[in-house]
């Protein structure tokens, strides 16, 4: 059976939602919402609470704002755990190579990412993507997005407790699958619409740098032949500090970039970054 987690934003999630599950899932299932309405639950609180409510041995947990297009999808998710049980964690969105330098997921070549979604935009725009998988309908990556993350239950797998807010939490327990030996994939037999995309701002700058300081110690990540490059570690690294300096973490922005100096000591970019750095100071 599959237990399926919403965290809702809402008292309960909409009943179209909760019909198209019904629908199209295929599979014995059980639903489990955590009423976060009130923002009593980080988003890692609100899936351990789920976690522990749970009685299937694997675990869905989704988005509130999305439609399930695929007609036994629950069934797809029960094949492939069933075919190898060494994948510990699916997704429909990933990368197979995930930098040491505090990044999102998606921070990577497009040919490392691996992605099957119809995805709304801010400007109105829809697109279905679909790439990455050549002649396989499943691809191992490193780390998966949060819309859909269907899990094999281990209990000494979980989310952290040591990071509050809305962000990383797919990079928390892609991680964790990780460092516990297990693979990790992404299909594209089963296919999400996404009504919404998620934002930047000093939150996510804040939890990033919190969970890449937490796995230091397994980062970089990356599958077999795939390597994480130097310029790719400098471009995250970059990336990263401006948007530090944007919402004034001053202190990260310079911790980030004392690493970016020792592996790349002549730039153009480090004296950008100290006339910043006094201009956030005068501001």
């Amino acid at each position: 059976m599959i237990s399926i987690i919403i965290c809702s934003r809402t008292q309960t999630i909409k009943s179209d939602l909760s019909e198209n599950i019904k629908n199209t899932i295929g599979c014995d299932y059980e639903l489990i919402v955590i009423d976060n309405s009130e923002n009593q639950y980080s988003i890692f609180e609100a899936y351990n609470e789920g976690i522990k409510k749970s009685t299937g041995e694997y675990l869905c947990l989704i988005h509130d704002d999305i439609f399930i297009h695929t007609n036994g999808w629950g069934n797809v998710i029960l094949r492939i755990f069933g075919e190898n049980r060494q994948i510990g964690l699916i997704g429909i969105a990933g990368a197979k190579i995930k930098t040491k330098m505090p990044s999102a997921w998606w921070d990577c070549p497009d040919d490392q990412k691996v992605i099957h979604i119809i995805q709304h935009f801010r400007n109105g725009e829809i697109k279905k993507q679909n790439f990455g998988f050549k002649n396989d309908s499943i691809q191992e990556v490193v780390a998966i997005d949060g819309i859909f993350m269907a899990m094999q239950k281990d209990k000494k797998i979980h989310f952290s407790t040591e990071i509050n807010g809305y962000h990383s939490y797919d990079l928390n327990i892609s991680f964790e699958y990780n460092k516990n030996g297990y693979k990790i994939m992404v299909t594209n037999e089963i296919l999400i619409e996404h009504f919404s995309i998620g934002i930047i701002n000093d939150a996510w700058v804040a939890s990033t740098y919190k969970i890449h300081n937490f796995y230091k110690g397994i980062l970089p990540l990356s599958i077999k032949k795939n390597k994480v490059n130097r310029n790719l570690e400098q471009t995250n690294a970059i990336r990263f500090i401006e948007e530090c300096l944007k919402y004034k973490q001053d202190k990260k922005a310079i911790t980030i970039w004392r690493a970016l100096f020792l592996m790349h000591p002549i730039s153009k970019y480090h004296y950008t970054f100290w006339k910043r750095i006094v201009k956030n100071k005068l501001c």
